[in-house]
């Protein structure tokens, strides 16, 4: 082994030993983000999706066996914490993960050669880091949730519920940061990490009492799929899918809630992901303190660890593919549409004719249009991908 390797060898072993279970501040925080990444150029790609209202950067690391750009056939997953800034266990469980993941990968274990073979796993520790720079340690009623201008994040989005224009200069730094990152990549299945409850909440969060509003809930045409994603984090979690896990707080069945029948919420980020961004999201509430005393970290990762990593399979759910027109070429912009799901927003193949659409085991009808083309219908039988870490495979040739 030549000096050179050797050296470097000893710097990536370093910089996954020395992360402390601690809250890090934002410039320690950014420091690690830093030398992971030049430390794993190989397996990692660091970059900002914007700045904060105060200019803070919103760092992204990204882990893959191809970090650096979009590859076909490999699923885009990203997980968001620390939206509402005094809510910080998500940046402790975002900074583990990435530690976990690159761990695992040098020391050539199963689990995280599969995920980063398979999947491009962008993690974003901190949304809101002007409000983790205000936050109080207080379990419930701590400052520090807004963002710099006093605006509540989650509540800041786009609704498609809410009958209002779109005038997305008037957005927050932060949620203008977001909508431009869905913008740029594909995103099939998210979730965003918030504290002060124990349960995995899916969309819609609100409602206008539409077809979609059944018995006090607002079901997506996707129902089904996100009762089933809310499940595998509830039951991959040590505690969460017993349903009541914080005192004083409500008793979810199996951890898991419609977002709209806990409690309605206009301008969330994980109806925005679905209904315009064809990505599945959901809200995670991850510990019934928001702000957790430090002795409880290593406990709350061991807690959390399983059920992150689950999740992160859960992409692979389903099928996906491209669609080509006639002389075999992709094309961007084509409907994609299962029969008995209609979605606000239909699903559309990207820039690269890809599309995936996330759908439990069963057989599915597939309509595909395109102008100037002759509308297509399929049925597909689609299997269990999660865990082969790879969704069915299915092109469409118009």
């Amino acid at each position: 082994m030549s000096l050179l390797l050797f050296l470097s060898s000893l710097l990536i072993v370093a910089s996954v030993v020395a992360l402390e279970f601690r809250y890090h501040n934002n410039r320690e925080m950014e420091s690690f983000l830093l030398q992971v990444n030049a430390s794993n150029p190989d397996i990692t790609h660091l970059y900002s999706i914007g700045r904060s209202v105060r200019g803070q950067q919103l760092w992204v690391l990204a882990l893959s066996v191809r970090p650096e750009r979009h590859s076909i056939g490999i699923p885009e997953f990203k997980y968001v914490a620390n939206m509402h800034g005094n809510e910080v266990l998500g940046r402790v469980l975002m900074l583990q993960l990435i530690d976990d993941l690159i761990r695992g990968y040098r020391n050539n274990e199963t689990w995280s050669l599969q995920l980063l073979n398979s999947t491009r796993i962008h993690i974003l520790p901190t949304m809101n880091p002007d409000g983790f720079d205000q936050s109080d340690t207080h379990c419930q009623y701590s400052q520090g949730r807004f963002n710099q201008n006093g605006i509540d994040l989650n509540r800041n989005f786009p609704d498609a519920f809410a009958n209002l224009p779109l005038d997305e200069k008037n957005l927050e730094a932060e949620v203008q940061a977001v909508i431009g990152w869905l913008r740029s990549e594909t995103f099939v299945l998210s979730a965003n990490l918030h504290g002060g409850a124990l349960v995995a909440s899916y969309p819609y969060d609100n409602s206008n009492r539409g077809r979609e509003w059944v018995g006090g809930a607002s079901l997506t045409p996707d129902n089904d799929v996100f009762v089933h994603l809310a499940k595998v984090y509830s039951f991959g979690h040590a505690s969460m899918h017993k349903g009541d896990g914080c005192e004083d707080g409500p008793a979810f069945l199996d951890g898991i809630t419609n977002g709209y029948q806990w409690y309605p919420l206009s301008g969330g980020m994980q109806d925005y992901n679905y209904v315009w961004a064809q990505c599945l999201e959901l809200t995670l509430e991850v510990s019934c303190c928001k702000f957790p005393p430090a002795q409880q970290l290593p406990a709350l990762w061991s807690a959390n660890r399983g059920a992150l990593l689950a999740f992160i399979q859960q992409v692979h759910l389903g099928v996906k593919g491209q669609v080509f027109d006639g002389s075999g070429v992709p094309v961007q912009n084509a409907v994609v549409e299962v029969k008995g799901r209609n979605n606000m927003s239909p699903f559309r193949s990207d820039k690269h004719g890809e599309y995936y659409r996330l759908l439990l085991p069963g057989n599915y009808s597939f309509t595909v249009a395109y102008p100037g083309h002759q509308t297509l219908t399929e049925t597909i039988s689609i299997p269990y991908g999660p865990d082969r870490y790879a969704a069915l495979q299915h092109d469409f040739r118009l």
